[in-house]
C-alpha cells in the first residue's frame, strides 16, 4: 500500500497553468491588439493570452482551497494505514467470490481530500478540457445551431466579447476546482464518481470514511469493509473494456455538446421568485442552482443522449450495489443494512452544489436511479441467474437501453438473438 501526503497526491505543473488544444486559443491576438494598449487591461490581458481553453493552475489551486479551506491536512495515521491492510485482502477475496469477476489484485491507496481532489482533476483532466471547450462555444455564434454571431463593428460588444474570452479560462478553471474540491470533501474513494480511470490504485480517503461512520453511529471497521467493497467492485466493473469504453465515450458525447447562451442565462435570471425584496439572494441561489445554469447551455443533442446515458449509469451504479450488498451482509452481517440506510440518506441529503460537477459530466446518481438500476439487475438475476449480467461486461452495445433499464426481460431476448 503506498503512502502519500497532501503533496504527494499533486500531479506535477507541467506550465504556466496552460493544458490541451488551442493554447494558443482563438481571439488571443485580438485581445491583445484590443487590450494591450489600454493601461487597465494591458498587464492582464498578456498575463492571460495563450492559457487554452481552461487554466489549469487556477483549477489546481481552487480544488485544494475547495477541498481542505486552505489548513494543512495531516498525513494518514499510522494505525489506520495498518487497519486497511489488514481489511483490504478480506473484502477483495469476498468481492471476487460474490462477482466472479477474476481481476488482478488492487493495491489500495489512502490519501487525503485535498490529494483526492488533485488525483480526481488530473484523472479527469481530458473531460474537463472538453467541457471548456464546449461551454465556450456560443449558440448563437454556432453554425450547427444556426443564429448569427455579434455584430463585430460594434466597439462596445467587441471590448465585451473580448473580455470575456480573456477571462472564461481562469473562470472556467476556477469553478471547475471549485466542484471537484467540494466533491473531495464527502467523497468516500475513487468512484464517488462513476466515470473509469486510468489507473490501477484504489484512492480511499480514511478521514472521510471514518467521520461518517462517526456521524451515523457506524462501527468503523465495518463501514471500512463496505467502503472497500464499493470500490473493489467499482474497480472491477471497469476493468471489463466494453463497460468502461462505453461509459466514458458517453460522457465526453455530453460533455462535447454543450451550447452556451448568454441570453437564456439572463432570461432565466429575470424571471426568479425574489423572496423577502433581496435580487442578491436570489441571484446567488439560482447561480449554484444546475437546473437554472444547465437549462440554459444544454443542447438538443444532450436532450436526447440523456436517456441513454442515465440508463447506462443507473445499470453499472445500480449493479455495484446490488453487489456490495451481497458482499456486505457476508462480511459484516446485520451491520450491512444500517450503513446501507446511512449511505442512501446521504445520497438523498446532497445537495445542489454537491451534485454540481456529476450533472454537468451528464451523471444523475439520484437514489432514484440506483434503486431503477438495482431493480434491473435483480429482475435480470430472478430471469436468468446471477450468470445472466455476464453479457453486461463482456459483450459489446450490451449496456442496458432506456427501455430494457425498465423491462430486464426485454434485454434478456435482445442478448440472446
Amino acid at each position: 500500500m503506498a503512502g502519500d501526503d497532501a503533496r504527494d497526491g499533486e500531479p506535477q505543473d507541467d506550465g504556466p497553468g496552460n493544458d490541451g488544444p488551442g493554447n494558443d486559443g482563438p481571439g488571443n491576438d485580438g485581445m491583445n491588439a484590443l487590450f494591450g494598449n489600454l493601461p487597465m487591461f494591458g498587464d492582464l490581458a498578456k498575463a492571460l493570452s495563450g492559457q487554452g481553453p481552461l487554466n489549469w493552475d487556477a483549477a489546481r489551486q481552487f480544488a485544494t482551497l475547495s477541498s481542505t479551506g486552505g489548513t494543512p491536512e495531516p498525513n494518514v495515521d499510522p494505525r489506520v494505514r495498518i487497519a486497511y491492510t489488514d481489511l483490504a485482502p478480506i473484502a477483495e477475496m469476498h468481492v471476487r467470490d460474490v462477482t466472479g469477476f477474476d481481476t488482478p489484485s488492487t493495491a489500495i491507496e489512502l490519501t487525503t481530500q485535498g490529494a483526492w481532489a488533485q488525483r480526481t482533476l488530473e484523472a479527469y483532466r481530458p473531460l474537463f478540457i472538453d467541457l471548456a471547450v464546449s461551454l465556450g462555444r456560443s449558440r448563437s455564434a454556432d453554425p450547427d445551431v444556426g443564429g448569427e454571431a455579434d455584430d463585430p463593428g460594434d466597439p462596445m460588444m467587441a471590448m465585451m466579447t473580448g473580455l470575456s474570452q480573456m477571462m472564461a479560462p481562469s473562470m472556467m478553471g476556477m469553478a471547475i476546482g471549485s466542484m471537484v474540491g467540494r466533491l473531495a470533501t464527502h467523497a468516500f474513494g475513487q468512484y464517488d464518481l462513476p466515470i473509469p480511470r486510468d489507473t490501477r490504485q484504489l484512492l480511499i480517503i480514511p478521514a472521510s470514511v471514518d467521520a461518517f461512520a462517526e456521524q451515523w453511529s457506524l462501527p468503523v471497521d465495518e463501514m471500512r469493509l463496505w467502503v472497500l467493497a464499493q470500490e473493489f467492485i467499482g474497480h472491477a466493473v471497469f476493468s471489463h473494456a466494453v463497460v468502461r469504453d462505453s461509459i466514458t465515450l458517453l460522457v465526453q458525447r455530453h460533455v462535447g455538446a454543450f451550447r452556451a447562451d448568454p441570453a437564456s442565462v439572463a432570461e432565466k435570471l429575470s424571471t426568479l421568485d425574489v423572496e423577502g425584496g433581496d435580487p442578491m439572494q436570489a441571484i446567488q441561489r439560482a447561480l449554484v442552482d444546475p437546473e437554472v445554469l444547465l437549462g440554459a447551455v444544454r443542447s438538443p443533442e444532450q436532450i436526447e443522449l440523456a436517456p441513454v446515458l442515465d440508463a447506462a449509469t443507473a445499470a453499472v451504479v445500480g449493479y455495484v450495489d446490488y453487489m456490495v450488498d451481497g458482499v456486505a451482509a457476508r462480511l459484516i452481517g446485520g451491520g450491512a443494512f444500517p450503513i446501507a440506510e446511512a449511505v442512501r440518506r446521504r445520497r438523498i441529503e446532497a445537495s445542489a452544489e454537491d451534485v454540481f460537477i456529476e450533472r454537468l459530466l451528464g451523471l444523475h446518481i439520484t437514489p432514484a436511479q440506483v434503486q431503477r438500476g438495482k431493480s434491473f439487475v435483480a429482475g435480470v438475476v430472478d430471469r436468468a441467474g446471477e450468470a445472466g449480467l455476464g453479457s453486461m461486461f463482456t459483450r459489446p452495445n450490451a449496456l442496458p437501453t432506456p427501455a430494457e433499464l425498465l423491462a430486464p426481460g426485454l434485454w434478456l431476448a435482445r442478448l440472446e438473438t
